[in-house]
Protein backbone atom coordinates (compact mmCIF):
# COMPACT_ATOMS: atom_id res chain seq x y z
CA UNK A 1 0.00 0.00 0.00
CA UNK A 2 2.52 2.59 1.15
CA UNK A 3 5.93 2.63 -0.51
CA UNK A 4 7.63 5.33 1.61
CA UNK A 5 10.98 4.28 3.09
CA UNK A 6 11.32 5.24 6.74
CA UNK A 7 13.61 8.21 7.20
CA UNK A 8 14.40 8.60 3.50
CA UNK A 9 11.54 10.77 2.23
CA UNK A 10 10.60 14.45 2.33
CA UNK A 11 6.96 15.46 2.44
CA UNK A 12 5.53 18.81 1.39
CA UNK A 13 2.67 19.81 3.69
CA UNK A 14 0.41 22.50 2.25
CA UNK A 15 -2.93 21.16 3.47
CA UNK A 16 -4.27 22.61 6.75
CA UNK A 17 -3.79 20.26 9.71
CA UNK A 18 -7.11 21.28 11.29
CA UNK A 19 -8.86 19.47 8.41
CA UNK A 20 -8.98 15.70 8.87
CA UNK A 21 -7.65 15.04 5.36
CA UNK A 22 -4.64 17.29 5.85
CA UNK A 23 -4.02 15.92 9.33
CA UNK A 24 -4.03 12.34 8.04
CA UNK A 25 -2.09 12.49 4.78
CA UNK A 26 0.13 15.54 5.31
CA UNK A 27 0.92 15.26 9.03
CA UNK A 28 0.27 11.76 10.36
CA UNK A 29 1.55 9.89 7.31
CA UNK A 30 4.72 11.98 7.13
CA UNK A 31 5.41 11.36 10.82
CA UNK A 32 4.61 7.65 10.44
CA UNK A 33 7.07 7.41 7.55
CA UNK A 34 9.77 9.15 9.57
CA UNK A 35 10.04 11.66 6.75
CA UNK A 36 11.24 15.24 6.74
CA UNK A 37 8.27 17.62 6.75
CA UNK A 38 8.38 20.85 4.74
CA UNK A 39 5.61 23.20 5.89
CA UNK A 40 4.07 26.01 3.85
CA UNK A 41 1.53 28.35 5.51
CA UNK A 42 -0.72 28.39 2.45
CA UNK A 43 -0.92 27.06 -1.10
CA UNK A 44 0.94 29.23 -3.58
CA UNK A 45 1.95 27.63 -6.87
CA UNK A 46 5.35 29.31 -7.14
CA UNK A 47 6.22 28.58 -3.50
CA UNK A 48 5.27 24.94 -4.03
CA UNK A 49 7.42 24.70 -7.17
CA UNK A 50 10.37 26.36 -5.42
CA UNK A 51 10.02 24.10 -2.36
CA UNK A 52 9.87 20.90 -4.41
CA UNK A 53 13.07 21.84 -6.22
CA UNK A 54 14.91 23.21 -3.16
CA UNK A 55 14.09 20.40 -0.71
CA UNK A 56 13.84 17.57 -3.27
CA UNK A 57 10.34 16.72 -2.10
CA UNK A 58 9.31 13.08 -2.64
CA UNK A 59 5.81 13.05 -1.09
CA UNK A 60 3.20 15.66 -2.02
CA UNK A 61 -0.39 15.03 -0.87
CA UNK A 62 -2.96 17.54 -2.08
CA UNK A 63 -6.34 18.21 -3.63
CA UNK A 64 -7.28 18.26 -7.34
CA UNK A 65 -7.21 22.04 -7.71
CA UNK A 66 -3.60 22.14 -6.49
CA UNK A 67 -2.44 19.68 -9.14
CA UNK A 68 -4.53 21.44 -11.80
CA UNK A 69 -3.00 24.84 -11.00
CA UNK A 70 0.52 23.39 -11.03
CA UNK A 71 0.27 21.70 -14.44
CA UNK A 72 -1.20 24.85 -16.00
CA UNK A 73 1.21 27.35 -14.44
CA UNK A 74 3.39 29.07 -17.08
CA UNK A 75 6.48 28.87 -14.81
CA UNK A 76 6.14 25.18 -13.92
CA UNK A 77 8.49 23.89 -16.62
CA UNK A 78 11.34 26.03 -15.27
CA UNK A 79 11.55 23.92 -12.10
CA UNK A 80 12.92 20.42 -11.56
CA UNK A 81 10.04 18.41 -10.12
CA UNK A 82 11.43 14.95 -10.85
CA UNK A 83 12.18 14.24 -7.18
CA UNK A 84 8.46 13.76 -6.47
CA UNK A 85 7.63 10.06 -6.21
CA UNK A 86 4.18 9.74 -4.67
CA UNK A 87 1.13 12.00 -4.43
CA UNK A 88 -2.28 11.27 -2.92
CA UNK A 89 -5.28 13.33 -4.01
CA UNK A 90 -8.45 13.59 -1.96
CA UNK A 91 -11.26 15.88 -0.72
CA UNK A 92 -12.75 16.13 -4.24
CA UNK A 93 -12.84 14.10 -7.48
CA UNK A 94 -9.56 14.13 -9.42
CA UNK A 95 -10.10 14.82 -13.15
CA UNK A 96 -8.28 12.09 -15.16
CA UNK A 97 -6.82 14.74 -17.49
CA UNK A 98 -5.20 16.54 -14.55
CA UNK A 99 -3.94 13.25 -13.14
CA UNK A 100 -2.27 12.28 -16.42
CA UNK A 101 -0.70 15.71 -17.02
CA UNK A 102 0.76 15.90 -13.51
CA UNK A 103 2.31 12.45 -13.76
CA UNK A 104 3.80 13.29 -17.16
CA UNK A 105 5.26 16.53 -15.80
CA UNK A 106 6.80 15.07 -12.63
CA UNK A 107 7.22 11.36 -13.28
CA UNK A 108 5.45 10.81 -9.95
CA UNK A 109 2.67 8.39 -9.14
CA UNK A 110 -0.48 10.41 -8.41
CA UNK A 111 -3.30 8.31 -6.99
CA UNK A 112 -6.78 9.12 -5.83
CA UNK A 113 -8.14 8.11 -2.45
CA UNK A 114 -11.44 8.55 -0.69
CA UNK A 115 -12.71 9.16 2.79
CA UNK A 116 -14.92 11.31 4.95
CA UNK A 117 -14.80 12.74 8.46
CA UNK A 118 -17.23 10.10 9.72
CA UNK A 119 -14.69 7.41 8.76
CA UNK A 120 -11.60 8.96 10.36
CA UNK A 121 -11.30 9.57 7.29
CA UNK A 122 -9.83 7.00 4.87
CA UNK A 123 -11.88 4.12 3.43
CA UNK A 124 -10.40 3.68 -0.08
CA UNK A 125 -7.18 4.34 -1.95
CA UNK A 126 -5.17 3.16 -4.92
CA UNK A 127 -1.94 1.47 -3.80
CA UNK A 128 1.12 3.71 -4.17
CA UNK A 129 2.49 1.41 -6.83
CA UNK A 130 5.47 2.81 -8.80
CA UNK A 131 4.71 0.38 -11.64
CA UNK A 132 1.11 1.71 -11.88
CA UNK A 133 -0.04 -1.89 -12.40
CA UNK A 134 -2.46 -1.71 -9.46
CA UNK A 135 -3.51 1.91 -10.05
CA UNK A 136 -6.63 2.78 -12.06
CA UNK A 137 -7.04 6.28 -13.48
CA UNK A 138 -10.33 7.82 -12.36
CA UNK A 139 -10.83 5.33 -9.53
CA UNK A 140 -10.68 5.93 -5.77
CA UNK A 141 -9.10 2.48 -5.53
CA UNK A 142 -9.97 -0.46 -3.32
CA UNK A 143 -11.20 -0.57 0.28
CA UNK A 144 -8.63 0.00 3.02
CA UNK A 145 -7.63 -3.13 5.03
CA UNK A 146 -10.40 -4.27 7.43
CA UNK A 147 -12.89 -2.10 5.53
CA UNK A 148 -16.00 -3.40 3.79
CA UNK A 149 -17.67 -1.41 1.03
CA UNK A 150 -20.54 -1.92 -1.38
CA UNK A 151 -22.85 -0.02 -3.71
CA UNK A 152 -26.56 -0.07 -2.89
CA UNK A 153 -29.67 1.27 -4.59
CA UNK A 154 -30.45 4.89 -3.79
CA UNK A 155 -34.17 4.32 -3.17
CA UNK A 156 -33.97 1.85 -0.25
CA UNK A 157 -30.28 1.82 0.61
CA UNK A 158 -30.51 -1.94 1.14
CA UNK A 159 -30.26 -3.72 -2.22
CA UNK A 160 -26.72 -4.26 -3.50
CA UNK A 161 -26.59 -3.26 -7.18
CA UNK A 162 -24.84 -4.98 -10.06
CA UNK A 163 -21.19 -4.43 -11.01
CA UNK A 164 -20.92 -1.20 -13.01
CA UNK A 165 -24.31 0.08 -11.84
CA UNK A 166 -24.43 3.46 -10.09
CA UNK A 167 -25.74 3.59 -6.53
CA UNK A 168 -24.80 4.93 -3.11
CA UNK A 169 -21.47 3.95 -1.57
CA UNK A 170 -21.75 2.55 1.95
CA UNK A 171 -18.85 1.42 4.14
CA UNK A 172 -18.20 -0.52 7.34
CA UNK A 173 -15.00 -0.78 9.37
CA UNK A 174 -13.20 -0.01 12.63
CA UNK A 175 -12.59 3.59 11.50
CA UNK A 176 -16.31 4.41 11.18
CA UNK A 177 -17.67 6.75 13.85
CA UNK A 178 -20.03 5.67 16.64
CA UNK A 179 -22.35 8.55 15.81
CA UNK A 180 -22.84 12.32 15.91
CA UNK A 181 -22.51 13.74 19.43
CA UNK A 182 -26.00 14.15 20.94
CA UNK A 183 -27.63 13.98 17.49
CA UNK A 184 -29.44 10.62 17.45
CA UNK A 185 -31.74 11.42 14.52
CA UNK A 186 -28.89 12.45 12.21
CA UNK A 187 -26.92 9.41 13.36
CA UNK A 188 -29.74 7.00 12.51
CA UNK A 189 -29.98 8.49 9.01
CA UNK A 190 -26.37 7.69 8.08
CA UNK A 191 -25.61 4.65 10.29
CA UNK A 192 -27.84 1.69 9.47
CA UNK A 193 -27.06 -1.84 10.61
CA UNK A 194 -23.43 -0.88 11.11
CA UNK A 195 -23.05 0.56 7.60
CA UNK A 196 -22.15 4.22 7.04
CA UNK A 197 -24.17 5.72 4.19
CA UNK A 198 -21.76 8.21 2.62
CA UNK A 199 -24.14 10.23 0.46
CA UNK A 200 -21.80 9.70 -2.49
CA UNK A 201 -22.89 8.02 -5.71
CA UNK A 202 -20.50 5.58 -7.32
CA UNK A 203 -19.93 2.18 -8.86
CA UNK A 204 -17.61 -0.82 -8.59
CA UNK A 205 -15.87 -2.60 -11.47
CA UNK A 206 -15.16 -6.30 -11.94
CA UNK A 207 -11.77 -5.96 -10.20
CA UNK A 208 -13.25 -4.49 -7.04
CA UNK A 209 -12.12 -0.92 -7.75
CA UNK A 210 -14.56 1.83 -6.81
CA UNK A 211 -15.43 5.02 -8.70
CA UNK A 212 -17.19 8.08 -7.33
CA UNK A 213 -19.74 9.51 -9.74
CA UNK A 214 -20.96 12.45 -7.66
CA UNK A 215 -22.62 13.59 -4.46
CA UNK A 216 -26.30 12.68 -4.24
CA UNK A 217 -27.16 16.29 -3.47
CA UNK A 218 -25.20 17.56 -6.51
CA UNK A 219 -27.07 15.38 -9.01
CA UNK A 220 -28.73 17.42 -11.77
CA UNK A 221 -32.21 16.39 -12.89
CA UNK A 222 -32.76 17.48 -16.50
CA UNK A 223 -36.22 16.53 -17.80
CA UNK A 224 -36.15 13.51 -15.49
CA UNK A 225 -32.69 12.39 -16.61
CA UNK A 226 -29.83 12.13 -14.12
CA UNK A 227 -26.83 14.27 -15.09
CA UNK A 228 -23.62 13.93 -13.09
CA UNK A 229 -21.65 17.21 -12.79
CA UNK A 230 -18.33 15.39 -12.43
CA UNK A 231 -18.65 13.81 -15.88
CA UNK A 232 -19.07 17.23 -17.47
CA UNK A 233 -16.26 18.73 -15.38
CA UNK A 234 -13.89 15.98 -16.51
CA UNK A 235 -14.63 16.89 -20.14
CA UNK A 236 -14.18 20.60 -19.42
CA UNK A 237 -10.70 19.92 -18.04
CA UNK A 238 -9.76 18.41 -21.41
CA UNK A 239 -10.27 21.79 -23.09
CA UNK A 240 -6.88 23.47 -23.61
CA UNK A 241 -8.10 26.86 -22.37
CA UNK A 242 -9.77 25.69 -19.14
CA UNK A 243 -7.93 26.16 -15.86
CA UNK A 244 -10.72 25.41 -13.37
CA UNK A 245 -14.32 24.30 -13.86
CA UNK A 246 -17.46 23.46 -11.94
CA UNK A 247 -20.93 22.40 -13.05
CA UNK A 248 -24.17 22.82 -11.10
CA UNK A 249 -27.86 22.51 -11.79
CA UNK A 250 -29.59 25.81 -12.58
CA UNK A 251 -33.35 25.91 -11.89
CA UNK A 252 -35.36 25.92 -15.11
CA UNK A 253 -39.19 26.17 -15.40
CA UNK A 254 -39.34 23.78 -18.37
CA UNK A 255 -36.61 21.21 -17.72
CA UNK A 256 -36.48 21.31 -13.93
CA UNK A 257 -32.73 21.96 -13.99
CA UNK A 258 -30.16 22.64 -16.68
CA UNK A 259 -26.41 22.00 -16.44
CA UNK A 260 -24.54 25.29 -16.06
CA UNK A 261 -20.74 25.48 -16.17
CA UNK A 262 -18.55 27.97 -14.32
CA UNK A 263 -15.15 28.29 -15.97
CA UNK A 264 -11.84 29.95 -15.11
CA UNK A 265 -9.62 30.28 -18.17
CA UNK A 266 -5.86 29.84 -18.18
CA UNK A 267 -3.73 32.97 -18.19
CA UNK A 268 -3.65 34.41 -21.69
CA UNK A 269 -6.23 31.95 -23.03
CA UNK A 270 -9.49 32.94 -24.70
CA UNK A 271 -12.73 31.06 -25.35
CA UNK A 272 -16.38 31.88 -25.88
CA UNK A 273 -19.44 30.36 -24.29
CA UNK A 274 -20.34 28.79 -27.63
CA UNK A 275 -16.87 27.23 -28.02
CA UNK A 276 -16.95 25.70 -24.55
CA UNK A 277 -20.45 24.30 -24.98
CA UNK A 278 -19.63 22.90 -28.42
CA UNK A 279 -16.47 21.21 -27.08
CA UNK A 280 -18.33 19.51 -24.24
CA UNK A 281 -21.60 18.75 -25.97
CA UNK A 282 -19.89 16.93 -28.85
CA UNK A 283 -18.51 14.49 -26.27
CA UNK A 284 -21.59 13.71 -24.17
CA UNK A 285 -25.15 12.48 -24.70
CA UNK A 286 -27.64 15.19 -25.76
CA UNK A 287 -29.48 15.22 -22.42
CA UNK A 288 -26.18 15.87 -20.61
CA UNK A 289 -25.35 18.93 -22.71
CA UNK A 290 -24.21 22.08 -20.94
CA UNK A 291 -26.80 24.78 -21.59
CA UNK A 292 -25.03 27.79 -20.13
CA UNK A 293 -21.45 28.89 -19.37
CA UNK A 294 -20.30 31.66 -17.05
CA UNK A 295 -16.67 32.79 -17.05
CA UNK A 296 -15.11 33.86 -13.77
CA UNK A 297 -11.73 34.98 -12.49
CA UNK A 298 -11.95 32.49 -9.62
CA UNK A 299 -14.26 29.89 -8.08
CA UNK A 300 -15.36 29.66 -4.44
CA UNK A 301 -13.01 27.33 -2.55
CA UNK A 302 -12.96 25.65 0.84
CA UNK A 303 -9.98 25.95 3.19
CA UNK A 304 -8.46 22.80 1.65
CA UNK A 305 -8.89 23.98 -1.93
CA UNK A 306 -12.09 22.16 -2.83
CA UNK A 307 -14.44 23.92 -5.28
CA UNK A 308 -17.68 24.71 -3.45
CA UNK A 309 -20.48 23.79 -5.84
CA UNK A 310 -22.91 24.54 -3.02
CA UNK A 311 -22.06 28.24 -3.13
CA UNK A 312 -22.53 28.38 -6.90
CA UNK A 313 -25.84 26.55 -6.65
CA UNK A 314 -27.05 28.95 -3.94
CA UNK A 315 -26.14 31.91 -6.15
CA UNK A 316 -28.27 30.48 -8.96
CA UNK A 317 -31.18 29.87 -6.61
CA UNK A 318 -31.09 33.49 -5.43
CA UNK A 319 -31.36 34.67 -9.03
CA UNK A 320 -34.65 32.80 -9.42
Amino acid sequence: WLQAKRGEDTGLSVLPFFHIYGMTVAMNFTVYAGATMVLLPRFDVLEVLKSIQKYKVTLFPGVPTMYALIVDHPEAKKYNLRSVKFCISGAAPLPPEVQKKFMEMTGAVLVEGYGLTEASPVTHCNPLDPTMKTVKIGSIGIPWPDTDAKIVDVETGKREVQIGEVGELIVKGPQVMKGYWKRPEETSEVLRDGWLHTGDLGKMDEDGYFYITDRKKDLIKYKGYSVYPRELEDVLYEHPAVKLAAVVGKPDPVSGEIPKAFVVLKEGATATEEEIMKFVNERVAPYKAIREVEFRKELPMSMVGKVLRRVLREEELKKT
